[in-house]
C-alpha cells in the first residue's frame, strides 16, 4: 500500500515512517522540515519538502491511504500565530480530506488530540463526552475532526485523540511533560513542576506509532478513539524521574487549568494493546543522554524554535 504521511519529519512521523516501511508499505513523506529531516533513506520512501497549506501541490497519484499528522503542535505554538494555526491545522486538513475523496482515496487516519475535551470533571473521559476546546490548537482539532467525519460514508475514517506522547525520537521533542522533566533532571539536577496536581494522560511514542500502523491494517476499526494509557499528575511524573536520577523537585504555581483522565477502553476492545509505559520512556531518555545520543538541542523545543526560525520573532 502507498501511504502519504503528512508531518512525516516530526516527532511521531520520524518513528512512524520506518515502521511503515518495515511493514512493506511504500511511503510518501511530506513535511515543511521546519525542524529538520531525520528520516533514513529507503528505496520505498519518497521525501517531499512541502507546505501542507498548498494542498493543490500535493501529488496523490497512486496513494491508497493518508496518515495526517501535520499541524502546529501544542497550545503555546498554536497561540503564537492563530492565523497560521488555523491555516495549517484546520483549513489544510479540510482541503486535504476533500482532495482525498475526489481522488478516490479510501482510507484517512487523522491525528487529533486528547486535549479537545478541555477541562473535565468526569472521573473518566470517554469519546462520547462533549468537546470544550480552550485553545486555538484544540479548536482546530475539533473542527477538523467534524469535517473528516463527514466523509465517513465514502472512505474509512479513523480519528485518534492521543494523550501526551513521550519517549525517544531522532526528531526529539523536549517540550512535552515526560521528556521535558527528564531532561531537566539530567541537565540541571532540578525539576520545576508548575502546579503538579494536574492529571494528564500519557502514551509512549512506540505505542502511538504502532497504533497508526494498526489502524491502517484494520480498516474496519472506524470512528474516534482515545489513545492514552497512563493518567498521571505532573508531580507523579517528576517523582518517577527522581527515582532514577538524583534531582531536586521544585513546585511552583501554574495558570494551566487542564486536567483530565482519558479512558481508552474503546480502543483496547478493538484489539490494540500498548507495549510500553512512561517508565520505559524515562529510562530510554536517560540511557540515550548518558551515551551521548541525545542532547538538549534548540530545535527540540517547538515554541522557541518557531519563534526564532519560523516566525522570526
Amino acid at each position: 500500500m502507498k501511504v502519504l504521511v503528512t508531518g512525516a519529519c516530526g516527532y511521531k512521523g520520524t518513528i512512524l515512517v520506518p515502521k511503515l516501511l518495515k511493514a512493506g508499505h511504500e511511503v510518501l513523506a511530506l513535511d515543511t522540515m521546519w525542524f529538520g529531516n531525520f528520516l533514513p533513506e529507503h528505496p520505498d520512501l519518497s521525501i517531499v519538502k512541502h507546505d501542507v497549506r498548498d494542498v493543490e501541490g500535493i501529488d496523490l497519484e497512486g496513494v491508497d491511504a493518508i496518515v495526517h499528522l501535520a499541524s502546529i503542535a501544542n497550545d503555546p505554538c498554536g497561540d503564537l500565530d492563530p492565523k497560521l494555526t488555523w491555516e495549517v491545522s484546520a483549513l489544510a486538513t479540510m482541503q486535504l480530506a476533500d482532495k482525498a475523496v475526489r481522488h478516490g482515496i479510501k482510507h484517512f487516519v487523522y491525528a487529533s488530540s486528547g486535549s479537545v475535551y478541555g477541562v473535565k470533571e468526569e472521573e473518566q473521559v470517554t469519546e462520547d463526552l462533549t468537546l470544550n476546546p480552550i485553545s486555538e490548537y484544540n479548536k482546530t482539532k475539533m473542527v477538523s475532526e467534524r469535517v473528516i467525519l463527514s466523509y465517513s460514508d465514502v472512505m474509512t475514517v479513523q480519528i485518534v485523540r492521543p494523550a501526551t506522547v513521550c519517549g525517544l525520537s531522532d526528531r526529539m521533542r523536549l517540550d512535552v511533560s515526560v521528556n521535558m522533566l527528564t531532561m531537566q533532571a539530567l541537565t540541571n539536577g532540578e525539576i520545576t513542576v508548575f502546579g503538579g496536581d494536574q492529571t494528564r494522560p500519557n502514551i509512549h511514542i512506540d505505542d502511538i506509532t504502532d497504533l497508526y500502523v494498526f489502524l491502517l491494517d484494520n480498516p474496519q476499526v472506524t470512528g474516534v478513539y482515545n489513545a492514552g494509557f497512563e493518567n498521571l499528575s505532573i508531580l507523579e511524573i517528576a517523582e518517577m524521574v527522581a527515582e532514577k536520577i538524583p534531582t531536586k523537585i521544585t513546585v511552583t504555581e501554574s495558570n494551566d487549568p487542564r486536567s483530565y483522565r482519558v479512558n481508552s477502553d474503546k480502543l483496547l476492545e478493538k484489539g490494540f494493546t500498548p507495549q510500553k509505559k512512561v517508565n520505559d520512556a524515562i529510562t530510554e531518555i536517560i540511557a540515550a543522554y548518558q551515551r551521548g545520543a541525545l542532547k538538549n538541542e534548540p530545535h527540540f523545543h517547538n515554541l522557541k524554535w518557531m519563534q526564532k526560525k519560523v516566525l522570526g520573532s
